[in-house]
């Protein structure tokens, strides 16, 4: 089967379910996209690590961000808040364990860490694409909360692994 099927050569596309053709120029396609982009950065952050546990982690993350975007393109998939308690768990026991910051820090460190803090700011544009998308088209709650939490995870989960890597936090300064 070709992985071409060039049916979207006119700009436009199909959601789950449906046989409507819309334009990839929709809101929807760019929060979609940028989806794809987070998980991408999420995949180059794992492919960096040595650390099996967490890189299957990252590959959590991944996978809920596939059935966030499959939600968000019509599937009925369950996602359940249990996710979001997850991540906050494991954010506060990562925070017992780092240096406690009441300072901005300059994104860096070691190669997983600073594509995870990549991910990050691709999860915040995220964030606010779901917001401008939640203005047209009713989303979920717990989806927009997964979003926000998944921001917060991904910056505890750098700062951890820049302090098991031993690797200097640099603060910001004017």
């Amino acid at each position: 089967m070709p992985i071409y099927t060039k049916k979207g050569d006119s700009g436009e596309t199909g959601l789950f379910g449906s046989r409507e053709r819309i334009s990839k120029a929709q809101q929807i396609f760019d929060v979609l996209g940028t989806i794809d982009e987070a998980n991408s950065h999420l995949g180059l952050a794992g492919a960096y690590l040595e650390d099996k546990i967490i890189r299957n982690k990252i590959h959590q993350v991944q996978r809920n961000l596939f059935n966030l975007g499959a939600n968000l393109a019509g599937a009925s998939l369950p996602f359940s808040s249990r996710v979001i308690e997850k991540y906050e768990k494991e954010i506060d026991a990562w925070l017992k364990v780092i240096p406690q910051r009441n300072n901005f820090i300059l994104p860096g460190g070691s190669l997983p860490a600073a594509e995870l803090f990549v991910a990050r700011a691709v999860v915040r544009r995220l964030e606010r694409g779901l917001a401008a998308l939640n203005q047209t088209q009713k989303i979920k709650p717990v989806l927009l909360k997964f979003t926000n939490r998944l921001s917060d995870y991904l910056y505890v989960l750098a700062r951890y692994l820049n302090y098991l890597d031993e690797k200097e936090e640099t603060i910001w300064k004017k």
